[in-house]
């Protein structure tokens, strides 16, 4: 075995232990394993001009590659950023999920006035507008109450402009105040001046998760970081980009019933994405995935990823059904030693036959998320102009890292519970 396998295997039991000692509902996704294998092997797939940099903050792109599950026990916002419930939209292709965020908010996002008198009033959001050809038509009891009139026509650019710059930005701020005066000149054009004390807004679609989003957000912000050649922002955003990237490719994590909860088979996910990986990825897993490539477009490879995983979820419940009624019932969960604590977890052969029965599912979406995640690292640099990375500077890496760690830990120190859902 050589140093590299040896140094693999160690991570993979160090993580099993964490993870079998915590609270089963707050495993991450993937499991530490999962997504430190998945940064650490996206390095070797790295052109020449790339591969040295980060081999040399290898141990750092694997070690932060478990961030952002830890911000879940800190931040509100961060939890919809793992997953998208695709099915609450609907069935697949899915009309009713806008593919651009903008577009999202400004279909899915509540906008309230207050008036003079502090009578709470809806102005925009799904159950008010109406979309015609070339323009949305607001209708309501609200709308006649405010305005006199029984419905008012706004132009489609306008109105989407007006969230991308007035509402797309509080999102992250985790804000929803807006001005008042902005959102009254939405309706000049109908010569209507209304006069509000106060408006807000009220997302009504992050709840369902954004993963896709999100995964634009983030690889905008990694090629500035290439842009500007800052060694600590491209190696953060590498990292988490890579655990979301990781993500997106579990089926689980593209459906409202994220942990079997709605079909009686609970604990599924942890099976899925954890116990398999742990059991068989250092001995059976093939890591030759090939080198990374440029992605021309990012936008449509993330809704491709997400509607990929999507696609595989039946086999995922409906096999793991089938196994559990056909499967020695005294073969399917046993007790392991970790740490000096018996725990239950599931039977190496159960598990073996049921990824066996999914045709290597597990492997597949892991090799491909390997692959996914350095290309999305080069389409990056590429885009940032292939900066030099041989002589950037990092001589305040580990500083700023030992202070990102010292804020995160403090963050979720004594947090035993999950901002939103688990899942």
């Amino acid at each position: 075995m050589t140093i590299k396998k040896y140094i693999f295997v160690a991570v993979a039991l160090i993580s099993t232990a964490v993870l079998l000692l915590s609270n089963t509902r707050s495993k991450p996704d993937w499991g530490f394993f999962g997504h430190q294998r998945i940064n650490r092997m996206a390095v070797f797939t790295l052109p020449p001009e790339m591969v040295g940099f980060y081999k040399k903050h290898i141990e750092y792109i694997t070690a932060h590659a478990v961030d952002p599950d830890k911000r879940r026990y800190a931040v509100k916002l961060e939890a919809p950023r793992h997953f998208i419930d695709a099915d609450h939209w609907g069935v697949a292709p899915f009309p009713d999920l806008p593919r651009n965020w903008t577009d999202a908010l400004a279909r899915y996002t509540d906008i309230f006035v207050v008036n003079e008198k502090n009578d709470t009033m809806q102005l925009l959001g799904d159950k008010v507008v109406r979309t015609g050809k070339r323009d949305l038509v607001l209708r309501g009891k609200y709308i006649k109450r405010i305005f006199k009139k029984d419905s008012i026509t706004i132009n489609k650019f306008t109105y989407k402009k007006f969230f991308r710059d007035n509402v797309e930005p509080l999102y992250y701020e985790d804000k929803s105040e807006i001005n008042p005066d902005t959102l009254a000149k939405l309706f000049t054009s109908e010569g209507i001046k209304p006069k509000w004390k106060a408006a807000f807004s009220k997302d009504q679609f992050s709840l369902f998760g954004i993963v896709p989003y999100h995964l634009e957000y983030m690889k905008r912000r990694l090629t500035t970081a290439f842009r500007e050649r800052d060694a600590a922002k491209i190696l953060r955003l590498s990292a988490e980009i890579g655990h979301y990237i990781g993500d997106a490719h579990v089926p689980l994590h593209t459906t409202e019933n994220y942990n079997g909860q709605k079909t009686n088979q609970v604990g599924i996910h942890g099976f899925w994405e954890s116990r398999i990986p742990e059991l068989f990825a250092d001995k059976d897993y093939d890591y030759f995935v090939g080198k990374a490539e440029y992605i021309t477009d990012f936008h449509g490879f993330v809704w491709k990823t997400v509607m990929d995983s999507h696609a595989l979820l039946d086999s995922v419940l409906l096999t793991e059904k089938d196994m559990v009624a056909h499967f020695p019932t005294d073969k399917q969960m046993c007790y392991e030693d970790r740490l000096g604590q018996n725990v239950l977890v599931q039977c190496k052969e159960f598990a073996r036959a049921w990824q066996d029965r999914m045709g290597g599912m597990v492997e597949s979406r892991m090799r491909t998320a390997i692959i996914s995640v350095a290309s999305t690292w080069y389409s990056a640099w590429i885009d940032a102009g292939s900066p030099d990375l041989t002589n950037i500077d990092d001589t305040k890496l580990m500083e700023q890292e030992r202070a990102e760690q010292e804020a995160l830990d403090k963050e979720t120190k004594g947090n035993d519970q999950m901002l939103g859902r688990p899942e």
